[in-house]
């Protein structure tokens, strides 16, 4: 979604301190209303506009104007179902917080038939639940339908979940469990198979995540809190046993704990998150994350991509199987609704992070020989990931090239480290680009163009297979996108990243 300039006065905090003022945003009173597609399809006008969003709708007339992405954007889904428009532009935002004043109701549809889950209990076979209906669209065009079964010993229950895919590792497992609630997602192609339990017995915080790539096994090992026999593993929760297109799915989150916090720039901070003793997550190399927050009384949400917590190894955490540590590099926007708000945060005070969202694919790198990658600013945190894992698991890797754009020497992240990891590494040349140096500087100058571009993107061979990922500001990463079509690289050959 492309932002638009917005009129004086029509910021997120002027929008949010209009839904505390007690005006009557929906035109209803006050008063919630049972919406037909018919009545729906009328409210389709600027000034009277219905929209929506997984079966609640609501009047979004009095937020046209502050919408970043434009009055034209909200009217592409005026009267009518908005959700999937919704999910392809900003399925992170958390509407219902931002939007709870303009709620007119609910959706009138016909009543569903609920599953009666006593009588799927008396068909239990060791604990298993009979497998939930696929879609024909999954059965026919997803993976094959993944399964789940337990066993257990005097102290341990162990949950192993056979997903049928060979390309199964850590980062394609989520676990998480709260009191007696167990929730674990595996990543299948675009796909999200869930197992969510309300455990039958207690289990202790700790537990153990193990995958057999060979044969797409994943096992979760829980410690019992009794050793007791368990009749049963646990009765299903909402959408139990279910394979759902990973675009129709929720994000979900949970508290993590803020450890450390460290200037790196005059405005750039490198933040330690730990996860809870409770989860299993691993951020996949060039995927993000979504932080949330509560901003007076409102629920602001924004996407940032977690680094390694250093680009040299002799400062890097061990890198453990179930690692509990999630590093950002965030910059600092004193005039900003959220990073100030993050940056006031006191050791030990939480924060919600999402599950990993991102399409990148690491299959990319496979026999890759020459590696470009092209930041602005922040944009440099997907490179983190990337550069660390390009150097240390690519075997075919010829070169890797960094050009970094920055205004100035005191806003580029990471130079010292940048500069000794080159030195380490011959294969990593890394170029800074200021567009306002001082006078003293002698290296390159100006912004992302055609003439910087074709001097640093020269293959290592006229045929290698080639990498170039960019992330910036958006007019830093369309223009860079176009300048790299217009030198012949491909499709295929470019990934680009949202700052």
């Amino acid at each position: 979604m492309a932002k638009v300039p917005l009129k004086q006065g029509r910021s997120l905090m002027d929008w949010i301190r209009l839904t505390k003022s007690g005006k009557d945003l929906t035109g209803l009173k006050g008063r919630l209303i049972e919406v037909t597609e018919e009545e729906l399809k009328k409210h389709n006008k600027k000034d009277d506009c219905w929209i929506c969003i997984r079966g609640f709708v609501y009047n979004v007339s009095p937020y046209m104007e502050y919408h970043p992405g434009g009055e034209d954007e909200l009217m592409r889904a005026a009267g009518s179902d908005g959700t999937e428009l919704f999910d392809q532009v900003h399925r992170w935002v958390n509407y219902e917080s931002m939007l709870k004043e303009c709620l007119v109701g609910r959706m009138a549809i016909k009543p569903a038939v609920l599953k009666d889950y006593r009588e799927e209990e008396k068909k239990v076979l060791n604990g298993m639940l009979p497998k939930s209906q696929v879609t024909d669209t999954l059965a026919k065009e997803g993976p094959s339908y993944p399964s789940y079964d337990w066993f257990q010993t005097d102290s341990l229950v162990t949950i192993a979940i056979y997903t049928k895919q060979k390309d199964i590792n850590l980062d394609s497992i989520i676990v998480d469990h709260q009191n007696d609630s167990f929730r674990a997602e595996t990543i299948i192609k675009d796909c999200l198979y869930l197992i969510h339990i309300g455990l039958s017995h207690e289990v202790q915080e700790d537990f153990s995540v193990r995958v057999v790539e060979s044969v797409g096994k994943i096992e979760i090992v829980l410690q019992k809190k009794e050793n007791t026999s368990w009749d049963f593993l646990g009765h299903p929760l909402k959408n139990h046993n279910s394979l759902i297109p990973r675009k129709d799915t929720g994000l979900y989150y949970r508290k993590c704990q803020l450890i450390s916090k460290e200037d790196v720039t005059h405005d750039t901070r490198l933040f330690c998150l730990m996860l809870p003793p409770s989860t299993h997550l691993q951020v996949p190399i060039g995927q993000h994350v979504y932080l949330k927050l509560p901003i007076t009384g409102t629920e602001i949400v924004k996407p940032y991509t977690p680094v390694s917590g250093s680009l040299l190894s002799e400062f890097k955490e061990p890198v453990l199987p179930n690692n509990k540590y999630i590093y950002f590099l965030i910059k600092i926007y004193p005039t900003g609704l959220f990073t100030p708000e993050l940056d006031r945060l006191q050791i030990g005070d939480f924060v919600s992070v999402s599950s990993p969202e991102g399409n990148f694919k690491i299959s990319k790198f496979q026999e890759l020989e020459d590696l470009f990658l092209l930041a602005a600013g922040t944009g440099f945190t997907p490179m983190v990931k990337i550069l660390n894992y390009a150097l240390t698991d690519i075997p075919s890797l010829r070169k890797v090239k960094l050009m970094f754009f920055n205004k100035t020497e005191d806003d580029i992240i990471w130079r010292s480290q940048l500069e000794k990891l080159a030195f380490k590494d011959k294969r990593l040349d890394v170029e800074f680009v200021l567009s306002a140096p001082i006078s003293e500087w002698n290296g390159k100058q100006g912004h992302i163009s055609p003439a910087l571009l074709s001097e640093f993107l020269k293959r290592n061979l006229d045929k290698s297979k080639v990498l170039v990922c960019i992330c910036g500001p958006v007019p830093f990463t369309e223009q860079g996108v176009r300048l790299l079509h217009d030198l012949n690289f491909s499709k295929n050959e470019i990934h680009s990243f949202t700052a």
